[in-house]
């Protein structure tokens, strides 16, 4: 995988009626399983009078799940996730709640209610770039300061701490797809540094 991928910047909602079924899409950052089930949760439990709560999420991990919530199998869960999918989004969860307005939509009706509802859910949120980062901490001695601070370009290089004392230690994040060049650029000026996160 690629040191960067899109996701949802911010929680995004959708209501819309399909054949008096009404639908709400709820479209959410999330970062894993356990993050998920408590929104899915607080979900249900605001909306517990609906017929419905069917999901799906994707994360970064390659980790994805989806339910069709007593809905018939393959008509809800699946085409939630598809939607994400089509949207080549991570670390993205919907939720897609219905309540049922008395006309069968059949299996074909259901899987493109539930589908067209998360797409138009995400395609109504704000998709950002995020950037996966190596921490790397350097030990820097005075002379060589300046140095460090010409390293620093967000996004590609974040200064994200630095103390000064006895030793003076600079903690940057550094996009993976860069991190040999900047540790190569440390090594070259003799600078002690250490990987904080695993390669």
């Amino acid at each position: 995988m690629s040191d960067h991928y899109q996701t949802l910047a911010n929680r995004v909602e959708l209501r819309h009626k399909v054949e008096r079924s009404e639908f709400l899409g709820l479209a959410f950052p999330c970062a894993s399983e356990e993050e998920f089930f408590v929104a899915l949760s607080q979900i249900g439990k605001k909306y517990f009078d609906a017929t419905h709560h069917c999901w799906a999420f994707r994360l970064l991990s390659n980790r994805q799940r989806s339910s069709d919530a007593g809905e018939p199998a393959g008509t809800a869960g699946k085409p939630i996730l598809s939607a994400i999918e089509g949207a080549d989004v991570f670390d993205v969860a919907i939720v897609v709640v219905r309540w049922f307005g008395g006309v069968k939509l059949g299996t074909g009706g259901l899987s493109r209610a539930y589908r067209g509802t998360a797409a138009e859910t995400l395609r109504r949120g704000e998709i950002v770039e995020r950037f996966l980062y190596d921490t790397i901490r350097v030990e820097v001695p005075f002379e060589s300061i300046s140095a460090i601070y010409r390293l620093i370009n967000p996004p590609h290089v974040k200064l994200i701490d630095e103390s000064f004392g006895e030793k003076n230690v600079f903690t940057i994040d550094v996009r993976r797809s860069r991190t040999a060049e900047v540790e190569a650029a440390l090594a070259q000026r003799r600078l002690t540094f250490s990987r904080a996160t695993p390669p």
